[in-house]
Order: C-alpha cells, then structure tokens, then sequence
C-alpha cells in the first residue's frame, strides 16, 4: 500500500504528522498550567474559564476556523500585529493549521491532565513539604511524575485529534497542496474528483493505522511509567 502512496499523498502525511506534533509540544506547557489552575485553584470565574476551554469541543470547527481567521488572518489584530513586528504569518500556512489543530485538541489535553491531577494524593505533596521541599521541588519530585499517565493520555489524544481535524484547518489555512493539505483535506479533494475513491481509501487506511498506532504507544508509555512509579 505505501509503495502505492503517490508524492502528493506523501507530502500530505508529513505534513499532517508535523503539524500534529507541533500543535501537541506548544500547546502542552499551556495545557499543564491551565489543567493544574483548574483542578488546584479557586478563583472568581473559574467556571467561566473552565467552559472558555472546552469551547472548541462544542462549537462547529468552521466557526472556530472563523474566528480564527478574523482574528489571525493578514487584516485581523493579532495576525496584522504579528506579520508588522516578527513576519509572522499564520492564515494559510503550515503554522496556522498547526495553531488550529492546537486550539481543537487542547481541551482533550487539558482534561486528561486535570483527571490525573484531581487523582493525586495531597497527603503525598503535605509530607514532602513537611520534610523541607520547597513548592519547585514538590512538584517536580512529587506531582508531575503522578501527572505523567494523564499527560501522555493528553498528548495522544490531542495528536490524534490534530491528524483528524477538517473544519478549522480548511477555514482558516485552506486546502493548499504541498503548504496545508494534510490527510482529512486531501481525502477531502480525493472525493470530490471522478476516480478519486481509491486515493481516498489509502489515505483513509493510513490515517486508521496511525491513530491505532498512537493509542497502542500511548498505553504502552503509560503502563510503563506506572510501573515505574511503583517500583516494579
């Protein structure tokens, strides 16, 4: 079947696994904070932030595209103020679809983090401050490597969500071959062309084994560090 895959579909799964995984490793910093501000933290309008996150899994990912594109494209504020001070330009380019596969799976990520946090026993950080570890310490000895099991949950399921998404990208960055056609777009193109079924069942075939293949990664790394937490 690979042998099969013409340039152009090989372009479109390197370019989906890189957006994928540039989505995934920028928005994560962002991801533990907020999930630890939300599952730690009391605070005027938590609710309200709470329901800002998990907006991308309610709204229809075109509006969300939009949105996107009014506010980062060439016109928009930030995207006129990034391209006339850093000659950034996000609207119909790689890094836009990768902002855009950020902002859809970031709720999952941000869930999956807060669970394995909310799991965490407090009398584990209490003691380890009773015995002199500072705040730093506590949490890089204590509680980030409980998170580790929801972290990497979150990283998979923001990556497999990334490699799946349509509606935002195609709004905001388009379905440009070789610069923002990833596989559900070129499946997409696939389809709307005569004899384009068999291009469209290939990628639809490598788009289910990678997504299997993350999921089967993501347990195996889990079992591991669980094992490893405990001592075994």
């Amino acid at each position: 079947m690979l042998d099969a895959l013409t340039p152009a579909e090989w372009e479109a799964i390197r370019l989906s696994l890189r957006i994928a995984g540039f989505a995934v490793v920028a928005s994560l910093p962002l991801a533990i904070a907020i999930a630890f501000l939300l599952a730690r933290g009391r605070f005027p309008g938590r609710t309200l932030v709470d329901g800002l996150v998990h907006m991308p899994l309610v709204m229809p990912p075109v509006v969300t595209g939009y949105l996107l594109l009014l506010l980062f494209g060439r016109r928009g504020p930030i995207g006129e103020f990034l391209e006339e001070t850093f000659g950034i330009v996000l609207a119909f380019r790689w890094t836009g679809a990768a902002l855009a596969s950020a902002i859809m799976g970031f709720p999952l990520m941000v869930r999956a983090i807060r669970l394995s946090i909310e799991t965490i026993d407090g009398r584990l950080e209490a003691a380890a401050s009773t015995l002199g570890a500072n705040r730093i310490a506590v949490f890089t000895t204590i509680t980030l490597p409980l998170m580790l099991p929801g972290i990497l949950a979150g990283m998979v399921l923001s990556f497999a969500r990334a490699l799946g998404e349509f509606g935002a990208t195609i709004t905001f960055v388009g379905n440009i071959p070789g610069l923002t056609q990833t596989i559900p777009t070129a499946i997409y193109t696939y389809t709307q062309v005569p004899g384009g079924e068999i291009g469209a069942l290939r990628l639809t075939a490598i788009a289910l084994v990678m997504a299997l293949a993350a999921l089967i990664a993501s347990d195996a790394l889990a079992r591991r560090v669980s094992r490893r937490m405990l001592g075994q």
